[in-house]
């Protein structure tokens, strides 16, 4: 099929992309030899995926590069650029908390999460903390053993804080140097890993409370000291050092390889990332795509142990940090551990896995069958939101071969009539897809709208004005809000689907996703008006603090729930008190009109 063009791939390092017919990139990889590799592909027997990818290339492209090291960074840069569907991406998208101590103007704390990595330097942060319940509680702990700032702006006089002398009264006091420079020492000893700092500090104070006959607060910090002390005993290792790093292990087996890295930070265990993925090319050529695609968007250590089959020298490089193999001691245990928990990883979740993969990837085939289309590798899902004509929205969400593409899912507020779902519609399709044909962005093979004729309609006009052929389908519920019919956009009709078949559950899952999406933006936004109109009702609370306020509460019954003390962070004394009293009364009058 490809003998000619194969022929002419020279013996060199490079980047090789193979496409479908509709000319679209679906896998990018790398290679010493460009010739051997991509050769490979097409001279020898294939299963699984590997397999089914082969099956839908129609032809293939490839950049030669200088050496293997910039094949690495080519295949890295092609794969962000064109997110081809057979790539291994990491399955989230989330980004771990640090705990980052600010300095200036103020000692501060806090529970920071940097999806952008770039925008951790220059900052004190400790972590990753997979774990983010810990993260925070470390951080409140400290809060209360150290008198640092608490509240996020500067008010005219001291609050509550500062009364039982845990701030310093930075916004009105001249704060002691000396006071402040030993705090901030022992802080930061002890997220390098000085635990002695903070169980000393945390023993200091009970005896205090005790002396003090405030038995309830010794018994609290004697909790915080039980719970710290668990934590701690989890997290040693038997590193000597408290230098940064990962450990990195892996398993291969039945075409699937399964990760386990682990964080050490300061001499401790703070956790690790598990994934699980099909195989496409060599196994330690999707390994080290894998590492790298993670340090995109991870904390880079100063030092990543790794087993020896991996490129240690090339990934050091493009990583610019140590790259290790141990053969002995700790850090040998330590790896070999990682790759044992890989090991059980992938030999407890393979079946599941397969199962999900099989059923989804089943049921995304079966539904491109009945609707009669080529390809099916992205469905766009539309939805729209309001309540009696308020706070109108729409969502968007997207599915990529069967699975959640949450990163690109996309929340639209609505600036037509509000009670005109038509339209509103019209807005939200025009919005996307005018913006998409711009960026030239992918588009996708199916749009479903939550309704049906009425909301087909609106979104196929907008198509036609954007010269787009896209196929429609509407999914409508039944009066029981349960889904109920798929309507072909074409024709109009309903298409018949067993209720029981694994495409009528595909539909539900992705129904109920994109209400579950947009029904959560509304009452975001519902909530900020809602809490806008309240504090509309206080003396002292302008456009700022009610700002100020939103941001910080986010609703209603977290304002309702929230301490004078928490209120006072922001407000003056006495206007916070005012709101207080007001939703206590508020709540009260509810609460009548109920009963």
């Amino acid at each position: 099929m490809f003998k000619d063009k194969l022929s002419l791939v020279p013996h060199l390092p490079g980047s090789y992309q193979m496409k479908n017919k509709d000319g679209i990139i679906i896998y990018v990889g790398k290679a010493k030899d460009l010739h051997r590799r991509v050769s490979s592909n097409f001279n020898r027997a294939h299963t699984g995926k590997t397999a089914k990818m082969v099956s839908e290339i129609a032809d293939f492209t490839y950049i030669v590069a200088n050496s293997e090291t910039e094949a690495f960074i080519i295949e890295i840069n092609l794969i962000k650029q064109y997110d081809p569907k057979y790539n291994i991406l990491l399955k989230d998208d989330k980004s771990y908390p640090y705990i980052e101590y600010i300095a200036k103007p103020y000692p501060k704390l806090k529970v920071s999460r940097y999806l952008n990595i770039k925008k951790r330097d220059n900052k004190k942060l400790f972590g990753p903390y997979p774990n983010a319940y810990a993260a925070r509680k470390i951080v409140n702990l400290l809060n209360r053993l150290y008198p640092l700032k608490k509240c996020d702006q500067n008010p005219k006089k001291v609050c509550l804080y500062y009364h039982i002398e845990e701030c310093l009264g930075y916004c009105e006091k001249n704060v002691d140097n000396i006071k402040q420079t030993n705090m901030e020492k022992e802080i930061l000893s002890f997220l390098n890993g000085n635990d002695k700092i903070l169980t000393d500090k945390i023993k200091e104070k009970m005896n205090l409370y005790s002396e003090a006959l405030n038995f309830e607060m010794a018994l609290e910090l004697k909790k915080e000291l039980d719970y710290i002390n668990i934590v701690l005993d989890k997290q040693k290792v038997e590193l000597h050092d408290l230098t940064n790093r990962d450990i990195i292990g892996y398993f291969f087996d039945k075409g699937y390889i399964s990760m386990q890295i682990f964080f050490i930070r300061n001499g401790k265990l703070v956790g690790g990332h598990t994934d699980i993925f099909p195989v496409i090319s060599e196994p330690t050529d999707e390994i080290e795509t894998y590492i790298l695609n993670f340090y995109t968007r991870h904390e880079i250590p100063k030092e990543i142990l790794m087993s020896i089959d991996l490129k240690l020298e090339i990934l050091a490089s493009i990583l610019k940090t140590k790259c290790l193999y141990p053969t002995r001691g700790p850090k040998k245990k330590l790896l070999d551990m990682a790759q044992l928990n890989a090991k059980i990883n992938l030999e407890n979740e393979l079946e599941l896995t397969l199962k999900e993969e099989y059923k989804t990837e089943e049921a995304n085939q079966e539904l491109r069958k009945i609707l009669r289309l080529p390809i099916l590798d992205r469905i766009d899902l539309f939805d729209n939101s309001n309540l009696f004509g308020d706070f109108s929205v729409s969502g968007m969400v997207v599915f990529k071969n069967g699975r959640e593409a949450k990163n690109e899912y996309r929340k639209y507020k609505i600036s037509v009539d509000k009670n005109d779902d038509f339209n509103t519609m019209k807005e939200v399709v025009y919005r996307r897809y005018y913006r998409a044909l711009v960026e030239k962005s992918e588009l996708p093979n199916l749009i479903i709208v939550d309704g049906g004729i009425n909301q087909i309609n609106a979104c196929k006009s907008v198509l036609e004005e954007l010269n787009l052929k896209i196929k429609v389908c509407g999914l409508r519920k039944n009066d029981k809000h349960r889904t109920n019919d798929l309507i072909d956009g074409s024709t109009y009709e309903e298409i018949p689907i067993e209720k029981n078949s694994n495409v009528f559950h595909y539909l539900t899952r992705m129904q109920d996703e994109v209400h579950r999406y947009t029904i959560t933006y509304h009452r975001t936004i519902r909530s900020k008006g809602s809490i806008s109109s309240i504090l509309d009702n206080i003396e002292g609370i302008g456009t700022k603090r009610k700002k100020e306020l939103i941001k910080r509460f986010g609703s209603v019954s977290k304002m309702e729930q929230a301490r004078l003390e928490d209120l006072a962070e922001i407000l003056p004394t006495d206007v916070a008190l005012n709101l207080q009293k007001f939703l206590k009364s508020r709540k009260e009058t509810i609460e009548k009109k109920a009963s």
